[in-house]
């Protein structure tokens, strides 16, 4: 080829953006994508956000410390947020206990059953805690089914002495309720940290005289400390502002359950978003901490092993070892949704081990009553909204941070990540606030979102607060899926006269189409048991979502006839999610675990 024919062709350069000659129209269109996203995440995250602290430090419509004050100079303020982060610290100590574990016997061995056991291990995050808390407190509570089984072998005499309450009650039972369904999250982060670790650097340990714990504990444990910290800190925030859990269980007395009390009472005062403010820095202080200083790699990490990994395939001794470790965690995972499948079909349940009667009564009722079937009918409108949003906005943002060379992608990447950092129950109070400002005079009077607040119809504000919040996990899936598609396919897509975004649509897309379809379909499933955004933005009977419904259920004077109703609900909500579950698992595999990286 001619040296005049290579200088008209429309090359490529894979370092720098292209040149300005060579910009073709299409070319303009990622620097407007990522504009246009990042105005979009300030609007419906930041601003709503700005507008709850704003409150905390305003009186009378001046700035003001006086709120603010009021919170941290009261001692039952303060005794709350301590609470509340020993709660915090106690689940995620407990799921490190958990999880760990785990992790490093599958990375480390093979074993007969190991894909089957892994897959077990994400069933505890089919179901809320706070629907798995109504069924455990009957089965471990004083008077509960463990107790009246071991009085019935011998073990126990209730006429000598009152049975112990296994959940502890209080703290205890939440922390075990939250630790057993929010450790498979660290699991699967713990899991991709081992994979990541060239097995290179702890053999190098063993040569030089290391025993295995030594190994492990000096190489190999902070090494997947970037991962466990990624995953500790997504547990740490859910479980300091999960509100469903502790209301069930009765342990009230925590920061996320006063503001939940105060936002459902209409009480829109400063000190309680002076409490939302310190919730929320705290969140994202810890945030910070693991994308920025802890989540970093070691520069000893390397995404290609120099070496195999040394991989010890057991015995039949290990293997049933091995099915035994995992095998109890899962059973105690499980035992929260076997109690409500058990409540779901039960008619006569007193004073025995399992119910004396079965019935399908609860389970048709769910489907015959209005207001249950519409909960249903609720949340799945609002769960496809918000995964139709989550998959066009987080796509974009997935193929613009990856693939193009855009000006600020590291700022529209934060952003996307941010919701990791907001819980649920931070990010609702900001839409009570946004909804309860009214405009000044000088301002039209259809800037009031009063409308779509939380007592009108919140339908809108429900589909974008799931949006919001679940969009972390199409850029992460999406990520996955790029990271693995070479971009020499789009490039020479480009040599052959696509623009940057036709290359992408036509090329790329249909190659990352499972982890497209696998993150769409896990949004979807954690949209439709959705807590916090749920119990906070739903305060019409009508526009209940599944959660509010079974919350509402639980809640009532009906007990324990309307708890048995709540079970059958939450048992619908259990099968949605399970199969979600499993098509997502199955489409992104050992991937599954990078959606839940901060």
């Amino acid at each position: 080829m001619s040296q005049d024919n290579r200088k008209d062709m429309p090359l490529i350069p894979r370092s720098g953006p292209p040149a300005r000659a060579g910009m073709r129209m299409g070319d303009f269109i990622p620097p407007a994508l990522a504009i246009i996203l990042v105005l979009l995440m300030a609007i419906f995250l930041l601003i709503p956000i700005g507008m709850a602290i704003s409150s905390a430090f305003e009186k009378d419509g001046h700035f003001s410390l006086e709120w603010f004050a009021m919170v941290t100079g009261s001692r039952l303020m303060i005794e709350q947020m301590l609470r509340s982060v020993l709660l915090a610290c106690a689940t995620t100590a407990l799921c490190l206990v958990l999880a760990l574990p785990l992790a490093v016997l599958r990375a480390r061995t093979s074993f007969f059953g190991q894909g089957l056991l892994g897959i077990l291990l994400l069933v505890p995050m089919i179901l809320p805690p706070f629907v798995g808390a109504m069924s455990m407190r009957r089965l471990l509570c004083q008077f509960g089914s463990l107790n009246l089984l071991l009085e019935k072998i011998g073990l126990l005499d209730f006429s000598r002495a009152l049975p112990p309450d296994w959940l502890g009650g209080g703290l205890a039972g939440v922390v075990i309720l939250q630790a057993l369904h929010l450790f498979p999250i660290l699991y699967l982060n713990a899991s991709a940290a081992m994979a990541n670790i060239d097995p290179a650097y702890p053999q190098a340990a063993r040569n030089l005289g290391a025993g295995p714990w030594r190994t492990f504990f000096s190489v190999t444990l902070p090494l997947m400390r970037p991962g466990l910290f990624a995953g500790a800190t997504i547990i740490f925030i859910w479980s300091l502002t999960d509100i469903g859990t502790p209301l069930i269980m009765g342990y009230e007395q925590l920061t996320a359950v006063t503001i939940f009390k105060e936002l459902g009472r209409g009480n829109y005062f400063g000190w309680t978003y002076s409490l939302v403010f310190i919730m929320l820095s705290g969140s994202v202080t810890l945030y910070v901490l693991g994308k920025f200083i802890f989540g970093r790699s070691h520069a000893a990490e390397s995404s290609k092993a120099t070496v195999s990994a040394d991989v010890r395939r057991l015995g039949a001794a290990g293997t049933l070892g091995a099915w035994l470790m995992f095998g109890v965690v899962i059973m105690l995972a499980v035992l929260p949704h076997v109690g409500v499948a058990l409540m779901a079909f039960s008619d006569r349940w007193v004073n025995t081990v399992l119910p004396s009667q079965f019935t399908f009564k609860h389970i048709a009722f769910v489907l015959s009553d209005e207001r249950t079937y519409s909960s249903i009918v609720n949340s799945l409108k609002y769960a496809a909204g918000s995964t139709a949003i989550d998959i066009v906005l987080g796509g974009l943002a997935a193929w613009l941070i990856i693939r193009c060379r855009v000006r600020g992608k590291t700022l529209l990447d934060g952003l996307m990540m941010l919701p990791l950092a907001v819980p649920g129950l931070i990010l609702a109070a900001g839409y009570v606030a946004l909804t309860n400002w009214h405009p000044p005079s000088w301002l039209p009077a259809w800037l009031s979102l009063e409308a779509i607040g939380p007592t009108k119809n919140p339908t809108w504000l429900l589909i974008i607060a799931y949006a919001v919040r679940r969009v972390p996990f199409v850029v992460r899936g999406v990520s996955a899926g790029l990271e693995q598609v070479p971009v020499s396919l789009e490039e020479a897509a480009r040599n052959l006269g696509a623009s940057q975004l036709g290359a992408a649509w036509r090329i790329t897309v249909p190659l990352v189409a499972a982890n497209i379809i696998a993150a769409g379909v896990l949004t979807f499933a954690f949209a439709v048991l959705e807590v916090s955004d749920s119990l906070i933005l739903a305060q019409t009977e009508q526009y209940y979502p599944i959660t509010k419904q079974i919350y509402n259920l639980a809640t009532s004077a009906g007990f324990p006839q309307t708890a048995n109703q709540a079970a059958a609900l939450g048992v619908y909500g259990m099968a949605m999610l399970a199969g979600t579950m499993a098509i997502a698992s199955a489409l992104l595999g050992k991937r599954l675990g990078a959606i839940f990286r901060a």
